[in-house]
């Protein structure tokens, strides 16, 4: 697995950025970037579930929440496939992969970090699309 940074400067406080991160209208927004009609299912808290779904909710990965500060960080640990609405633990590239976001307060906004880890084979379409994504809450945060 490799580890894959990426860092964007965006002109609004952390509350907002976070907010643009995990609502789920905005969060469906940036994601799309990666997949049309991506969502996340969960209660949003420190320990729980969380499923990364395609538009049915029917196919994704099942991850948990491994830590969650609000406004600042939050670190997704993937589990495992989420296949035909059940979970698919040892079929993904992604299990036992960490993606962790940090938020730090900058003096003309905030300064968003993300660290995935990727497998080999996924690493050059991250480095490809994740900026996009990033441009994507840029946009929404700046709004």
């Amino acid at each position: 697995m490799k580890k894959l940074n990426f860092n964007i400067h965006i002109h609004a406080s952390p509350e907002k950025v976070w907010d643009v991160l995990w609502t789920d209208a905005s969060y469906r927004e940036w994601v799309s970037v990666f997949y049309p009609g991506s969502h996340a299912l969960s209660d949003w808290q420190e320990g729980s579930r969380i499923l990364f779904v395609e538009g049915s909710g029917q196919n994704g990965m099942f991850s948990k929440i491994a830590r969650l500060i609000p406004n600042e960080y939050m670190s997704f640990q993937h589990l495992g496939e989420w296949k035909d609405g059940a979970e698919a633990p040892g079929e993904s590239v992604w299990e036992n992969a960490f993606e962790n976001y940090r938020l730090s307060p900058i003096e003309n906004g905030t300064d968003l970090q993300v660290e995935i880890d990727a497998h080999e084979p996924h690493a050059d379409y991250f480095k490809d699309t994740f900026p996009k994504a990033l441009d994507k809450v840029k946009a929404l945060a700046e709004q």
